[in-house]
């Protein structure tokens, strides 16, 4: 079978793979996962450690893994060509995406083929010849899992899940190991494709735990908190935006229905990332609180437990569902509990080396002129995300020569007490590197149009 698996250029450690075959006027979606706890048995040292870690930890120029490389990067990678033991779910889906049976085998398969996301757009978007001939007997296939993914994502849309537009940064490093240049990661089908049949095999074994009845570990997402929804409509009234409330409380359709009214407007960003933040954060616990983002009442976490332990748990209760192998640990609350705070502690890591590196991308540019737009405003300045490289920094009040701004919260703007020039979220502006500092974690800008009093011109007045 042409079972493939889909990662970036730079992944070692490949835990899933996917197929989609016509089944009458339908589908039927197989995901297999590596079966990692074939190889780490429950209670041993290697689940101890694995148990500590919580999650394999992704920076720019290394990863921190959750299990040895022998097993990570070794005989539980879904190689091609080589054997590999694995959990599969197989779902058979009429031709709307509606699920109608679910399948769960214990299998061994071989890879067709390593492939990444850039290939599979290049053949699926971009249509190239020269990589559609290469991929050869695997484009019919592929083509078929595009059609299901679009089916399954307006499915989701339908049920109210929301999808926010965030792109992240993608550090590109030289040989040395120094940050050449920041982009926005790429977002295209592809990735889409491997994120709706994860979410789909996500929930087919959420939904057959819950039928067992039997405790499992929930991926949660709690309803965001009464008076952080107060301050999100508060917000959002600034731009003309309205949350709807059922009963006093925001659906996961009305998230998204914000998302739609602002997509293309010059303050998407913003309220994409001021949506978010409203939100609790997801988390895994041990009674099913429903996930709010997904807009769904049982989840859980299966797909990759070569990097995160929740799913090597999951794996393990499957066994003990419809195998009987196995039990079920009796201390699952402490492991959600300390599954989540090592979670968050990895999230925070990753998110503090990548603005390290931002920062050491930027040291050498100072003076550099570059076009952004303003991404945020606060009383003592406003925020400017770069076009040509994906950062962002500050313009601070003080550099805005020859007036006095005030900062028109309502509006989400600064406006200058005499000129009364204004900047506001989404407005274009031309800025000049004025400084970057590791120290302080923080890249200055200042506005480079011919109107601002730059720091250094200031200082030699005062001299």
């Amino acid at each position: 079978l042409p079972i493939v698996t889909i990662d970036g250029e730079n992944a070692r450690d490949f835990d899933d793979a996917v197929l989609v075959e016509p089944l009458g006027r339908g589908f039927r979606l197989t995901v297999a996962d590596a079966d990692v706890a074939h190889y780490v048995a429950a209670g041993s040292p290697l689940d101890l450690e694995a148990r500590a870690r919580g999650t394999s930890v992704y920076f720019p120029d290394r990863v921190v893994p959750m299990l040895p490389e022998e097993l990570s990067n070794g005989i539980c990678s879904l190689k091609p060509g080589e054997d590999r033991l694995v959990k599969a779910v197989r779902l058979e889906l009429d031709r709307r995406g509606r699920p109608v049976a679910t399948h769960f085998d214990d299998a061994v398969i071989r890879s067709a083929a390593r492939l990444t996301y850039t290939e599979v757009r290049q053949a699926l978007v971009d249509r190239d010849i020269s990589v559609r001939g290469a991929l050869g007997g695997l484009i019919d296939p592929l083509e078929r899992a595009e059609a299901l993914a679009r089916l399954l994502m307006a499915r989701r849309r339908e049920r109210g899940s929301i999808d926010f537009d965030l792109p992240e940064a993608e550090v590109v490093l030289d040989l040395r190991g120094r940050p050449a240049d920041i982009v926005r990661a790429e977002r295209s089908i592809a990735h889409q494709m491997i994120e709706e049949f994860m979410l789909a095999a996500n929930e087919a074994v959420a939904r057959e735990l819950g039928r067992w009845k039997l405790p499992f570990l929930h991926r949660v997402h709690e309803r965001p908190a009464a008076d952080s929804v107060a301050a999100l409509a508060r917000f959002l009234e600034g731009f003309g935006l309205r949350l709807r409330l059922d009963e006093g409380r925001p659906t996961p359709g009305a998230f998204q229905a914000v998302l739609e009214q602002v997509r293309g407007r010059p303050e998407e960003r913003l309220v994409n990332t001021v949506l978010l933040r409203s939100m609790q954060q997801a988390r895994y616990a041990a009674e099913p609180l429903g996930h709010f983002g997904l807009a769904t009442d049982c989840y859980t976490h299966f797909t990759s437990p070569i990097r995160r332990y929740p799913d090597l748990i999951v794996h393990r209760l499957l066994d003990v569902a419809l195998r009987g192998a196995g039990r079920v640990p009796p201390d699952l609350v402490a492991i959600a509990e300390e599954s989540s705070r090592r979670e968050r502690v990895a999230m925070e890591a990753e998110r503090e080396i990548v603005q390290l590196k931002k920062i050491q991308f930027m040291q050498d540019k100072a003076g550099n002129v570059y076009d952004g737009f303003v991404s945020g405003v606060a009383p003592f300045g406003f925020f400017v995300e770069l076009r040509e490289v994906f950062v962002e920094g500050l313009v601070h009040v003080t550099t805005l020569g020859g007036d006095f701004y005030e900062h028109v919260e309502a509006q989400h703007l600064l406006r200058g007490r005499r000129t009364r020039r204004t900047y506001r979220v989404g407005d274009p502006v031309t800025v000049r590197v004025a400084g970057a500092s590791v120290e302080r974690r923080a890249i200055d800008f200042v506005v480079a149009n011919g109107e601002v009093e730059e720091p250094w011109r200031r200082r030699r007045r005062r001299s």
